[in-house]
């Protein structure tokens, strides 16, 4: 259990940074992106549930994870418009 949750807050972070830098412009600093990654990839991983798909490496989870941090990122500064 805790080594899921270790590299679930690690893909996260790693997708936070990676989405900040595909999404220049609409990121929120270092720190604050790396957040954003970790409940983005919860986002991406409950969105790719639902459709039935279930990342099973790590490579699949941090796809799926910067997926959903770019949709995050995306809301955010909908929201903020």
């Amino acid at each position: 259990m805790f080594w899921f949750i270790f590299t679930s807050i690690i893909v996260g972070a790693l997708a936070g940074f990676i989405a900040g830098k595909l999404t220049r412009g609409s990121g929120f600093g270092f720190w604050l992106n790396l957040i954003i990654g970790i409940l983005g990839g919860f986002l991406g991983w409950v969105l790719f549930a639902i459709i039935g798909f279930h990342a099973d490496s790590i490579l699949a989870q941090l796809i799926v994870s910067t997926i959903g941090a770019i949709i995050l990122l995306w809301l955010i500064n909908k929201i903020r418009k």
